[in-house]
């Protein structure tokens, strides 16, 4: 049987609780790992002066597998997210979360099956700001004012919002690859082009152009204000969207709330040979150490890692098992109870226990 180097980043707040629990129900489908763990946060952050550490990174590189629990960013200490550093220096240019109803879960929809496919290099989250006041900003607003006779207000922040022909190509041909390799039936490429022509026009125009080699996939586009309330209205219409990163992020978060919330809620951050899976919420520091979060959007996030592997039938086998505890709602954290001050809600431990005890039973 295959033994697989995986790095385990259990991350902080909430984070090595959901991750121990997610470490127990990926151990007992049968597959074989050697967990390579590494720490960031907030404590790595005031003990090293980077919440970051380099061989974080470097274990990534050589394991090319990650699952990593939440991390907190340290606020206003001049570090950007974790988040987006480990998605830049390691190129992982695809944000893939799928929004999927589990029946069972509180929501005011069913039948969802939506798989967002975010970029996750360019756009408004590429990290190039000027500071309001700042020499370098103010030269810019002089440049502009010069080459275009448009105004900017001199007490303006300003972030610059690049999308090249490269990092849309790529985004949407992994869209119509995850879809023809997924059987999924339709592409919607996600844009505001009537109003941002030339990089949301570029981003159209190139997700058209890519669309011609995949005849067999539908593809159509959609404005992002009509997007969401299309979502809202007729979600069944939707499939696989692919969309610039600002757009995307927001998206998601849309997806998630059609299922039930962040806490049903999977993602992975795919690049070309390196893949990272990780849950889509935050790490709740004041829930730290409670026994008391829903685990399942990271153990769906492990699926979606066996699935990346290989390991289908483990995948399939551990995501039936969830689907069976949610539907059942006794093993459930509070948020997944009718009440949150329901008294038959269980811990995080408890969830993973029995869902290790039902894979192991088989």
């Amino acid at each position: 049987m295959n033994s697989y180097n995986v790095t385990l980043i259990p991350g902080d707040g909430i984070g090595p609780e959901i991750s121990e629990a997610t470490v127990k129900v990926l151990e007992a489908t049968g597959v074989k790992f050697n967990w390579d763990v590494q720490e960031a946060g907030q404590e790595v952050y005031e003990k090293e002066g980077t919440p970051l550490p380099e061989r974080v990174i470097e274990s990534i590189k050589k394991n090319r597998v990650a699952i990593k629990g939440p991390v907190t960013t340290p606020v206003g200490k001049g570090f950007r997210s974790v988040n987006v550093t480990l998605r830049q220096s390691l190129d992982l240019y695809a944000c893939l979360r799928p929004c999927r109803s589990f029946k069972g879960a509180r929501t005011r929809y069913e039948d969802i099956d939506i798989v967002v496919v975010r970029e996750n290099t360019e756009d408004l989250y590429a990290g190039i700001e000027f500071q309001k006041g700042s020499d370098e900003a103010l030269g810019l607003i002089r440049y502009v004012e010069d080459k275009t006779g448009r105004k900017i207000r001199e007490d303006s922040g300003i972030s610059i919002k690049p999308i090249s022909v490269y990092g849309t190509e790529r985004i949407v041909r992994f869209a119509f690859e995850y879809a023809r390799k997924n059987g999924r039936r339709k592409v919607t490429a996600v844009h505001k082009a009537n109003i941002m022509k030339f990089s949301d026009g570029l981003f159209l125009e190139v997700a058209r152009a890519v669309a011609e080699d995949y005849k067999d996939i539908e593809f159509e586009d959609r404005i992002i204000d009509n997007m969401c309330m299309q979502l809202v209205q007729k979600p069944e219409l939707y499939d696989v969207l692919v969309l610039p990163n600002l757009y995307g992020d927001i998206v998601s978060d849309l997806g998630a709330g059609l299922i039930g919330g962040l806490g049903l809620a999977p993602g992975a951050n795919i690049g070309d040979e390196i893949a990272v899976f990780e849950p889509t919420h935050g790490s709740a520091p004041k829930y730290k150490g409670l026994n008391k979060v829903n685990p399942f959007a990271m153990m769906l996030s492990g699926v979606m890692m066996l699935r990346h592997l290989g390991e289908m039938e483990a995948a399939s086998r551990l995501e039936q098992v969830i689907a069976e505890i949610i539907e059942e709602g006794k093993y459930v954290t509070y948020d997944m109870k009718p009440t949150p001050d329901d008294p038959t809600a269980v811990g995080t431990s408890e969830v993973a226990d029995e869902i290790a005890r039902r894979l192991k039973e088989g």
